[in-house]
Order: structure tokens, then sequence, then C-alpha cells
């Protein structure tokens, strides 16, 4: 999954990127509103983390624009605020979940899941297609009575291919969800993922199909 990083203090901004790239997520980082606008602008993002307290604005202002846009990308708060009152008047704005700083980043991993899985219409946990069944959370698919571990970014992967089983998902599409535009990604690298996959799904009823000149997708064999 591809997320925007709002937050100004450039040492907690580095510490959450690196933090969530270990879970295969590609993260931007805008230090102001001004900034993110930008990155909003030129590509597509699947969470928004967001600071409140910016140099060139409030986040509250934002996030009510973002919403009044018609903009439904989940945005989660990083807030220092701790009353009720300032919680409640997030979420009433338009803020999916918050964190309240200083936070814990197992607890920041936790709200991002569950975000991502309301935002997917799916209250479980598991996930099954064709004969496999597919955990995100212990990063796992299994099949045939077998367990197969799945590595980060060969887990945000199959997390893509399999939220859409027969869409098909171009190199380019791929590597937005999987990458941050920071990082220095060639096509190679996503078929280097897919032949990672592609091993770990052996033997069971799915395959993830080259469709020559298009991309990827997940279908049953």
């Amino acid at each position: 999954m591809r997320f925007l990083l709002v937050e100004d203090n450039s040492d907690l901004a580095l510490s959450v990127q690196k933090r969530l790239s270990l879970d295969g997520h590609g993260v931007d980082w805008a230090a102001s509103l001004a900034d993110a606008e930008d990155h909003l602008a030129a590509a597509s993002y699947d969470l928004i983390l967001l600071d409140i307290m910016l140099p060139d604005g409030d986040g509250r202002d934002f996030l009510a624009s973002h919403r009044r846009a018609q903009r439904d990308t989940p945005v989660i708060v990083m807030t220092a605020r701790s009353a009720v009152s300032d919680r409640v008047a997030l979420l009433d704005t338009g803020a999916d979940d918050y964190v309240t700083k200083p936070f814990d980043f197992e607890e920041l991993e936790a709200r991002v899941r569950a975000v991502l899985r309301r935002r997917s219409g799916v209250s479980q946990t598991r996930m099954t297609f064709a004969d496999l069944t597919f955990d995100p959370l212990g990063a796992t698919v299994s099949f045939a009575h077998e367990t197969r571990e799945l590595r980060s970014r060969e887990l945000r992967l199959f997390e893509v291919l399999i939220s859409a089983p027969d869409r098909i998902f171009s190199k380019g599409q791929l590597c937005d969800r999987l990458f941050s535009a920071s990082e220095a990604v060639t096509d190679n690298a996503i078929e280097v993922y897919v032949g990672r996959l592609r091993k770990k799904l052996e033997g069971s009823g799915a395959r993830i199909e080259t469709v020559r000149g298009v991309g990827y997708r997940l279908t049953a064999a």
C-alpha cells in the first residue's frame, strides 16, 4: 500500500517511514500542507497520516477541505491533543481514526490495519480465494494443510492482487502501491516480487497470470 505522511517533525517522519516500510508499505513524506497537496495532485494514496500543527496551517482545515472535495482517502490523525472533545471533533470533521502523540508504533500499525480493513469492507482478518486462505495479520497463505509465510513486499503485493481477483494491474500501478516516490524502482523489481510470490502459491488453486504487455492478475488455476 502507498501512504502519504504529513508531518513537519523530520525525526518522527523518518521513524514512521522506516517502520511502515518494514511492513512493505511505500510512504511519501510531506513536511507541510502545500507539499501534501502537491503529492495528492501527483499520485493516489491508500491512506493519509496527518499531523495537526503544521508550519503553513492547521491539519484540521486540511482534513475538512479534503472531505468537502469528496476525497474519500482514509485519514488517521496524529495529534498531541488528548481531550475527549478534541478527539470527537476530529472524527466529526472526517478523520477515520486518530493516534495520540507520543504513540507506540505497534498501536499505529494496528490502527492502520484496522482502517484499511474497514476501507475495503472486510471485517474479518482472513480472506479466501480458490482453495487458499490469506491471513494478512499473520502474513501467511494456507492451502492443502500447508502454511507459507509471506515477506513484507510479497504480502503487500498479494494484498493488492487478492483485493480484486481477475483485475489486471499494470507494473506501474503495482509500483505505485508498493513503493514510495523517493524509492528508485524499476519494472524489474515488480517482476522479482511476482516471481517470489508465485513460488509461495505453487500447489494452490490460485496463480498469478501475466497478461503480456498489460500486467498481472490473480486468477484461479
